[in-house]
């Protein structure tokens, strides 16, 4: 089995809050950093992306790629590679947790990540940790800069 990389932040907002700009992913290219374009391909019945075309630019890791999305009740989305030009693998998921009186939340961030070209696993692992940094980083910055109703 493949090693992950995973990281965890707190943002001060309620979990709902949190998910909800995790699941618009047209607004991804505006707060994640390495999320060049993003485009839903379909939706399950309930108007979440099913199928997801990302264009990634992350330093050593630059690919045009396709992800599966699994929505696991509302605290936890996973991701699966569909198709690819430059990775052989990204797997990763969000999960959220509800901290105190529910208007904090507890993200987590899983990633594992494997190219079909060779890469020190060592080199990977630091692209993994990047892209999980930035991406934590740019969630909180947005969730928290979205004014409350």
């Amino acid at each position: 089995m493949a090693e992950h990389t995973s990281s965890s932040i707190t943002i001060e907002a309620a979990p709902a809050d949190v998910m909800g700009v995790i699941a618009d992913f047209a607004r991804y290219p505006e707060w994640t950093g390495e999320v060049k374009e993003a485009e839903v391909l379909s939706e399950d019945d309930r108007g979440r992306a099913e199928k997801v075309r990302l264009v990634l630019d992350a330093g050593a890791i630059k690919d045009d790629h396709t992800l599966a999305y699994t929505w696991i009740g509302d605290y936890e989305v996973s991701w699966t590679l569909v198709k690819s030009q430059m990775l052989r693998a990204i797997d990763g998921s969000y999960a959220l947790a509800p901290l105190g009186d529910g208007d904090r939340t507890e993200v987590t961030y899983r990633l594992t990540v494997d190219v079909k070209i060779p890469m020190l696993g060592m080199i990977k692992r630091k692209a993994e940790k990047v892209i999980i940094d930035r991406a934590l980083a740019g969630l909180k910055k947005r969730v928290e800069s979205v004014p409350k109703a």
